[in-house]
Formats: structure tokens, sequence, C-alpha cells
């Protein structure tokens, strides 16, 4: 089953595995254990006190046809592509980075995942609170930058995510990306600081 709603909007994690993948069930084995992890559950808790409590079937474990990690899509849910996972901490991220996104949702009740801004706003808030850019992540993806590394992967993550949306252009994402950056960069809820 092809897990991407090709028609809806929303948020994807690109994916860096090297082979075939986990399969579903052990992929969902590997969601549970993540749903132990303390920045999971205090995402989940703050997505609770927020008003929007999350099911046992919220998170869930799919074959993906397309080249990224999982995603989130509003009503759906979140999806981690097992056929993309290779070791929990991948699991893991992908787990935090589209729990942000749902906690956007969640907070933002204007939120259009058809409009660039959100869109980008969304995606840098979620890059760089989720630590899906932390210098050894990067360092393994075979980027060396010593200065200013954590801001060009997340405007790099932000960018390849946001051309993925169909209502967004290279050059809306673009200028979408940056006219949202120092707001959303700084908008660390619902932690105190960046993580």
């Amino acid at each position: 089953m092809a897990a991407e709603p090709a028609s809806k909007p929303g948020s994807d994690s690109f994916s860096s595995a090297i082979n075939d993948g986990r399969t579903v069930e052990e992929c969902q084995d590997m969601i549970q254990r993540s749903l132990r992890t303390p920045m999971v559950k205090f995402l989940k808790e703050h997505l609770e006190k927020s008003g929007c409590a999350i099911g046992d079937n919220f998170i869930k474990a799919v074959n993906c046809d397309k080249k990224i990690s999982g995603g989130y899509v509003r009503g759906g849910g979140i999806m981690v592509c097992s056929n993309h996972m290779n070791i929990q901490d991948e699991v893991n991220q992908v787990v935090i980075h589209e729990l942000i996104h749902a906690y956007d949702d969640c907070r933002a009740a204007n939120l259009n995942w058809e409009n660039c801004a959100h869109h980008a706003c969304s995606e840098i808030r979620a890059g760089h609170l989720s630590g899906d850019c932390h210098y050894k992540r990067e360092l393994l993806r075979g980027y060396m930058k010593i200065r200013g590394h954590e801001q060009d992967c997340v405007r790099r993550r932000v960018m390849k995510s946001v051309i993925a949306n169909p209502f967004c252009s290279e050059t809306a994402a673009k200028d979408a990306m940056e006219a949202v950056w120092d707001v959303c960069y700084n908008d660390t809820k619902p932690f105190d600081r960046a993580p």
C-alpha cells in the first residue's frame, strides 16, 4: 500500500536509508520504543495539553513508494516509512519531527498546509527543534561545515520538503522560507528553548 497521499500537502521527512529498511512489523515495534523516549513523551504531553490527544493509531508504520522517511497529514496522523528505516534513532527522529508538525497543526487554528509560508514555518520549527540537524547527523550525511551547519541544514531540509508540496514552486518555497525564517526559527514552543 502506498502511504503518500499525493493530493494532500503536509510534511514529509526525507529518507537517507541505504537498504530495504525494516518490515512494517519491525518498524511498528520501533515506534512503540520511540513512544517511551523523553522527547516523544514530552511532545505527546504538550499535544494533549493543547487539546489534541493522539490515539493508539496516530503513528503508524507503512511502506512508502517515495524516498521519504515519513510524514504528517492532518486527520491522518503520522506515518513512518518502514522500508526507509534502518535503526531506532531514525524512527525516533521521524516521530519527533512529525509530532512537532502535529503540535503546530493543533495550536494554530488557521494553519493551511497549502500555504507555502505556513508549511515552511512548521518545517523550520521541526528541523530546528527535533534534532534533525544535529552536528553528528550532518556529519553522517556527509556535510562537514563547522560553523553555521545547523541553520544551513534546516534551510536545505525546509526547501526539500516545501518544494515537494504541490502548491509550492521552488521560488515560492524559497521566498516563503525567507519571509518567515526569523519568527519561526525563534519560536521554540512547547520547549523553553531549542533542545
